[in-house]
């Protein structure tokens, strides 16, 4: 049986779903990875998967390259004939779903991370493509041997809330998972001056002018503290946040700005205290990562993020886009060293319990199973 996976970008692909490939070809499957060309492509290559690459551009609006897009995949969804496709984003669950039923492909798995910009932002241009796409997915969506995959009970309720998909067609995974094993807490007790993160795409609605107003705030309360800021603009996302800015923050002494990182076990390791003052998420790897290290939360009290902070037990949770309860609760987290210690061993635990990679990776496949995908696969071990 073959499966093939379908991502907006290779780096999503090697960052977030290379496990779930592992995973399907240890079950005996085999796996096709797609996605637009990358820089991560070999290396997707070298993980021993075939990646081959398709003429997407993610913000691309233009018809008749759209156009030749689908029709380039249908044409390679015909010529692979997958058993089972799974789409990851909303433009790739709209293509991909659209190409495959084109191909006569009926088993298909659709994940969206959040509602995205499209559905998120109040611009012009969204609320005109806003529409159209919702057309779209309620075509993609639809079908007796689709399922949907949502990381939070806010996206479930907003999908049915728009008459996108039926709610039997829909399942709840929540995010991507963590490796535990790979991402848990060092041995020796860090030393230094207290160090807070935000890792994220730099946007506007991920609360990177809070976090910088919240910085500025308690920097200039005279605090032995250091904000760091790493992650890349995206150009192509009218939310981005301009490098310029980026600089004068850092140049001002706000912020240290990391740019992007490749492995986040790097940076948490050095890191006291992770934010992420998001107005909305899917399931958000960077707090994953951050509780598999034992480390305590300051996030919003918005969809994806809520799902992984108990407010008071693990971190806090503040409201969107108030920079001065961003700033209190970072505050209270540097005042109280047992009270951070607490809630950074209700983070792993609460990593251990919910969010680990093999329960995401099980529950995944038994999604695959539910439509008629790798069955007589499995061999279930004896009741000891």
């Amino acid at each position: 049986m073959k499966i093939l996976l379908f991502a907006n970008t290779d780096w999503y692909l090697y960052n977030f779903r290379l496990p779930l490939a592992k995973y399907l070809k240890e079950k005996g499957l085999e796996v096709i990875l797609v996605s637009p060309p990358g820089a991560y492509g070999t290396k997707l290559e070298e993980n021993g998967f075939r990646w081959i690459s398709v003429p997407m551009e993610r913000r691309s609006l233009n018809p008749w390259k759209e156009f030749k897009l689908l029709r380039h995949l249908r044409k390679l969804y015909a010529k692979e004939k997958p058993d089972l496709v799974h789409n990851f984003t909303i433009k790739n669950v709209v293509y991909g779903s659209l190409a495959a039923q084109m191909a006569g492909i009926k088993p298909r798995v659709n994940a969206v991370t959040g509602l995205g910009h499209i559905f998120t932002s109040n611009g012009w241009l969204a609320r005109l493509i806003r529409p159209i796409v919702s057309r779209l997915l309620r075509v993609a969506l639809q079908g007796n041997k689709s399922l949907l995959i949502l990381q939070n009970p806010d996206d479930y309720q907003a999908f049915v809330n728009a008459d996108l998909v039926l709610p039997k067609n829909i399942r709840l995974i929540r995010g991507s998972g963590v490796d535990t094993e790979r991402f848990k807490p060092s041995s020796q007790k860090r030393q230094g001056v207290f160090r807070v993160l935000l890792a994220t795409r730099l946007l506007w609605e991920k609360g990177v002018g809070e976090y910088v107003e919240a910085a500025r705030k308690l920097k200039g309360d005279n605090q032995a503290i250091e904000f760091l800021l790493a992650g890349s603009p995206d150009p192509g996302n009218p939310a981005s946040v301009p490098p310029a800015q980026i600089d004068a923050w850092a140049r001002e002494g706000i912020i240290t700005a990391l740019g992007h990182l490749d492995k986040m076990e790097d940076i948490l390791n050095e890191v006291d205290l992770v934010v992420l003052p998001s107005y909305r998420e899917g399931l958000p790897r960077i707090l994953l990562e951050a509780a598999a290290y034992g480390l305590p939360i300051v996030t919003t009290d918005a969809p994806g993020c809520r799902e992984i902070v108990a407010d008071e037990v693990n971190g806090f949770l503040v409201p969107c886009k108030d920079s001065a309860a961003l700033a209190t609760a970072i505050q209270r987290i540097l005042d109280n060293p047992e009270e951070r210690a607490r809630m950074g061993a209700a983070s792993r635990s609460k990593v251990l319990a919910e969010f680990d990679q093999k329960i995401v990776l099980r529950e995944t496949f038994e999604v695959y199973r539910e439509l008629g995908i790798g069955n007589a696969l499995i061999i279930t071990p004896p009741i000891k």
